[in-house]
């Protein structure tokens, strides 16, 4: 008698004992069998995030590129001119015309504590220009050599001038970029003679090439630097000026927020070796491009804020596309979490499954987003930029928000639904008809 083998099948693994392994396996199959309805939800997420980033990195980029143009003129510079009184002090009378003394530079600096430079300004715009090689008629300005670093004027060939200059009266220059080039076409001028009113000067540097968008007396490429002594015993003030009064007085704080105390000690002082009222803004008007840098920051953060608020908009939005998609989304699997109930998975293994298909959605989203936003940033950042524009400068504090927030609209958009349908019965579950 032939013996009967039984042979038995394996037994079915139950559903809560699918592995991590398994579990992500079923959620890529799903999102395959669903690819437009997840292109629509990442596509929502991606362009959010895309517009946020742009939006911002333009408003950025404007701050940044006006910031730029603004050092140019200085660096924290006041420009303190000379005027005319309007007011009585001392039984002077107003009216009178008020000119700056070369000895008024030391009683500035020793009385002016919260000022870290103050250097007088003298100019001439008749003095004749020539080389051995072409003629000009530029602005001549003579000052300390603080004047480079407090104006900016970064040295592209050889050097500034130095106080072994000014001790010496030396007859060196130092020549703004385009004025190097009409002087001396197609040659280094470093080393080369300059006649000014035929006196021989000595082209020590050239200034390197900068954009600028302001000044009280002309582009700085225009010029021809020399040193205070040199300019005082070979370009003496013009009429009603004196030999010994200048034009202008260049004055620094120490730091931005001891910039009114400067300018506060300042007229003080001026007032008292003028006899003038500091608080006559006439007599002695200031240029203060602190106080308009500040004015032009809150402009531009302002600007940055409101493309900011339209981009949070563009977000929310977006979030509630993506939101409004994964509801439908799952809402239409309700007879899914049924047959998976059916077969003994719990409620919590049908919410993993949620989660992780929102997240994965979330995560490649987002960093396809951001691929876009930053590529499109760096392309556009290739082309020529305008002066006060410094192109599109995303920041990663408002990328991570973007993503977090529409990533986490996918994931809630995903698991309350999830949950609710995972609390139904299943056989309730089953009789769910989509459009229902």
């Amino acid at each position: 008698m032939a013996q009967t083998r039984l042979t038995f099948a394996p037994e079915p693994r139950p559903i809560e004992g699918m592995i991590l392994k398994d579990l992500i396996g079923d959620v890529f199959r799903t999102l395959w069998a669903h690819k437009l309805r997840t292109f629509l939800t990442m596509f929502g997420i991606a362009w959010g995030i895309v517009s946020i980033v742009l939006m911002v990195g333009a408003g950025e980029g404007l701050r940044v590129g006006q910031a730029k143009v603004a050092e140019t003129l200085g660096k924290d510079v006041m420009i303190v001119f000379h005027g005319r009184t309007s007011l009585q002090a001392g039984g002077t009378r107003a009216g009178r015309i008020v000119h700056w003394e070369d000895q008024d530079v030391a009683v500035v600096v020793s009385e002016s504590p919260d000022c870290q430079y103050a250097i007088p300004e003298l100019e001439q715009e008749t003095v004749r220009t020539h080389s051995n090689y072409n003629n000009a008629a530029l602005l001549v300005t003579g000052s300390f050599p603080e004047f480079g670093y407090i104006r900016s004027l970064d040295v592209g060939q050889g050097r500034f001038y130095n106080w072994d200059d000014e001790r010496f009266r030396r007859r060196v220059v130092f020549l703004g970029s385009d004025a190097a080039k009409q002087l001396f076409p197609g040659r280094n001028p470093v080393g080369e003679n300059l006649y000014l009113n035929d006196f021989p000067y000595t082209v020590i540097g050239v200034m390197a090439q900068k954009k600028q968008d302001s000044s009280y007396d002309g582009w700085d490429v225009n010029k021809i630097f020399v040193p205070f002594a040199a300019m005082r015993r070979d370009f003496p003030d013009k009429p009603p000026g004196t030999s010994t009064t200048f034009d202008q007085l260049l004055v620094t704080p120490k730091s931005v927020a001891q910039h009114e105390a400067c300018k506060h000690e300042v007229r003080a002082a001026l007032g008292r070796m003028h006899h003038f009222d500091p608080s006559d803004k006439e007599a002695c008007p200031i240029w203060d491009t602190v106080e308009e840098a500040q004015a032009f920051l809150q402009m531009t953060n302002g600007m940055k804020y409101f493309l900011g608020a339209v981009g949070f908009v563009t977000l929310l939005l977006g979030a509630l596309g993506v939101m409004n998609v994964m509801m439908v989304a799952v809402r239409e699997r309700t007879r899914e979490i049924g047959v998976r109930k059916a077969l003994g998975a719990p409620k919590r293994i049908i919410l993993k499954q949620f989660f992780l298909e929102a997240l994965l959605i979330a995560w490649l989203s987002g960093g396809v987003g951001l691929g876009i936003a930053y590529g499109l940033c760096y392309l556009v950042n290739l082309a020529p930029m305008p002066d006060f524009f410094a192109g599109l400068l995303p920041t990663w504090t408002t990328s991570v928000l973007a993503c977090g927030l529409l990533g986490g609209a996918a994931v809630l958009a995903a698991l309350y639904p999830a949950r609710k349908a995972a609390s139904v019965d299943p056989i309730e579950a089953l009789r769910f008809e989509a459009g229902s």
